[in-house]
């Protein structure tokens, strides 16, 4: 019995042997890139050179005799400095009769708090405003003269109905900027 069972073991075995040759390799999915400090591939661009631990290194036209070698650990701290920027996108719509004068209060968001204060000031690209382009400026973006915290709730737009002359709804694209005080 025991020479029974030895014997299908070893068939097993070889069996297994038999199925693992006989398979095809597989390539993975993703190519791998070629090795940088592989010659054979063609890649000479990107050389490593050797680090000796003994003997001789000619440096030049100079022979040095190599006594120690060390591994340095290095750290490295850096200041990373990320600009002021506005945030949000502000959408105002308004209905205006007759010559009324509307007053819209918005914030401004921006990505952090002003590490200086009374030294950074929003800019628009457009402050005074001819929404419906009869020649008239009927619309005027107001905010404080300097931005000292991340959100500004001192903003509005005052719209004078009296100055604008075409009805149906106008829209306007204003970009701001955080702008460096004078």
């Amino acid at each position: 019995m025991k020479k029974l069972i030895y014997f299908l073991i070893m068939v097993n075995i070889f069996v297994i042997g038999l199925a693992n040759n006989g398979m095809p390799e597989f390539k993975p999915p993703i190519p791998l890139p070629p090795e940088i400090t592989n010659p054979e591939n063609g890649n000479d661009d990107f050389k490593v050179p050797d680090i000796k631990t003994s003997g001789e290194d000619i440096d030049g036209e100079e022979l040095r005799y190599l006594e120690k070698t060390y591994t340095v650990m290095m750290e490295a701290k850096v200041d990373v400095y990320i600009p002021l920027e506005v945030i949000t996108d502000i959408d105002l719509e308004t209905t205006i009769i007759g010559n009324q004068i509307k007053e819209i209060p918005f914030e401004i968001e921006l990505n952090r708090k002003p590490e200086k204060q009374n030294y950074y000031s929003v800019k628009y690209s457009e402050s005074v405003i001819d929404i419906d382009n009869d020649g008239k400026p009927d619309t005027y973006i107001h905010s404080p003269k300097y931005i000292n915290e991340r959100i500004s709730k001192d903003n509005y737009v005052k719209i004078y109905g009296e100055n604008i002359s075409k009805e149906g709804k106008h829209k306007k694209t204003v970009y701001i900027t955080v702008e460096v005080g004078e």
